[in-house]
């Protein structure tokens, strides 16, 4: 009897201590850990989340568990599966914080099994959800937590968000109405019956136009990468493009000009006074091509005559690329940032247009076609982008490498272009060089001028704060 009383003492010792050891076991370890942001929460033997002081890099370096959970005093720590002691806090708040980190849940894709009770607010992660560095890449925003970019580089995945989509169709509209406006006013209005109100009016236009040309190059495309000389390299590029497409197209046009213009190669033994003096008024088409083609880059033969087609089909075409570019980065950026920055577009395809439209208005020959078809072109352009945006806005990634890059290049090339265009076809030609518009006018036509051009210079610059 003795001996059976203390058989069944001894197996209720060793079930107590089986007990004891599972309770031990499963205390001593945290499960179902995962990754919000940087931060890292488990669930613990009562099913409560906890927070683990360690950074996550990826969602597959997350451990599954961490093992070996024992205190220090007042705080607790565990080992990871590398053997790396970290750190364990218990989290609680009101339920307001924790309906906070409920919706964090639900955005990344994660929800609490109804029988878990997270009472807690993750205060470090809500702060490092609201504290974020949001900056433009290529007119593309990119958010970074500012907690998470102290412990870990830059995420270039793709920004959820809800876009307002009926919004920016609607918008599409408003954008092609204003950029139609813009270019097509300067040329019908340069036809107006009124000498001295046209010329008024040309003389503004076309001054201001050239501010907003080069505010544009310089402001609105040129931009900064990480090595400063590689935007400045595809500048050069874009400005040297520019240059030979108008040389090379003004020697075809000389050439062409030459074989139907014939000089005499001996004078005439006799002519008559009258003759003579209307050969004296006659344009010189003899003169050296070469120094012709230093007064006019491109131009007609004299500086203050209209530009070739040449050089404003070279202005159009770094607009048209710098416009498509606006186009498709107004779409794709957020809702809480899309008002603000279509407002600063609507103003500068508005701007844009009249500069572009005052250079096509100087042009000779009749509105219809060309003239209505570069102007057609800018008009729809803008709105052209947009909709490739739309139909890309679930998918485009404005963060990713190559996107980014893909952008900078043709942002770039546009500036070079655009400098070429605005400082030489544009600001030098009507200023500095010999036979320019503004370069012998009066005082009151170059004070006018010059308030247009840099009125034109501080608008757009001040757009380049937005877009």
């Amino acid at each position: 009897m003795y001996l059976l009383k203390s058989l069944i003492i001894a197996w209720g010792a060793v079930g107590v201590y089986a007990a004891t050891a599972t309770a031990s076991a499963a205390s001593s370890s945290i499960t179902g850990c995962h990754a919000h942001g940087a931060d890292i929460f488990c669930f613990d033997q009562h099913g409560d989340e906890v927070r683990v002081e360690a950074v996550s890099t990826s969602e597959s370096a997350v451990p599954a568990q961490y093992t070996g959970c024992h205190e220090h005093g007042t705080e607790r720590f565990c080992f990871d599966s590398r053997g790396n002691e970290v750190l364990v806090k218990e989290e609680s708040g009101s339920e307001d914080s924790a309906g906070k980190h409920d919706e964090h849940h639900d955005e990344d894709g994660h929800t609490h099994d109804e029988g878990s009770d997270p009472q807690h607010d993750h205060s470090a992660e809500t702060d490092s959800a609201e504290k974020k560095d949001c900056h433009f890449h290529a007119g593309v925003e990119h958010c970074v937590a500012a907690e998470a970019e102290e412990h870990r580089g830059s995420s270039c995945n793709i920004q959820v968000r809800d876009y307002d989509v009926p919004l920016r169709i609607g918008t599409l509209f408003a954008v092609l109405i204003t950029s139609a406006v813009g270019v097509f006013a300067p040329i019908l209005l340069f036809k107006l019956p009124f000498a001295s109100v046209n010329a008024v009016f040309s003389t503004v236009i076309k001054q201001f136009g050239t501010g907003i040309i080069v505010a544009t190059a310089f402001v609105h495309c040129l931009g900064e990468l990480e090595y400063e000389a590689t935007a400045s390299a595809i500048v050069m590029a874009g400005i040297f493009l520019a240059f030979l497409i108008e040389f090379i197209g003004y020697r075809m046009t000389n050439v062409r000009e030459e074989g139907v213009v014939a000089v005499p190669a001996v004078e005439p033994k006799s002519q008559s006074r009258n003759d003579t003096l209307r050969e004296s008024e006659a344009p010189v088409y003899q003169q050296s091509g070469l120094l012709r083609l230093g007064h006019n880059h491109g131009c007609s033969s004299h500086p203050s005559r209209p530009p070739t087609k040449f050089s404003v089909l070279v202005m159009e075409a770094g607009v048209l690329f710098h416009s498509i570019l606006i186009g498709l980065t107004l779409v794709v950026a957020s809702d809480s940032f899309y008002k603000t920055l279509l407002v600063v577009i609507v103003f500068h395809q508005f701007f844009e247009g009249l500069a572009l439209g005052a250079r096509i208005a100087t042009l000779s020959g009749p509105i219809f076609p060309f003239k209505a078809v570069m102007a057609g072109a800018f008009a729809m352009i803008t709105p052209i982008g947009m909709a490739i945006g739309l139909g890309v806005l679930h998918t485009f990634n404005g963060n990713a490498k190559g996107t980014l890059i893909a952008l900078g290049t043709l942002d770039a090339l546009s500036a070079g272009i655009l400098v070429w265009v605005g400082v030489v076809d544009m600001w030098a030609r009507d200023w500095v060089i010999e036979g320019g518009e503004m370069l012998n006018a009066s005082l009151s036509k170059a004070l006018t001028g010059g308030a247009a051009f840099v009125t034109g210079l501080i608008l757009m610059g001040l757009l380049g704060k937005w877009a």
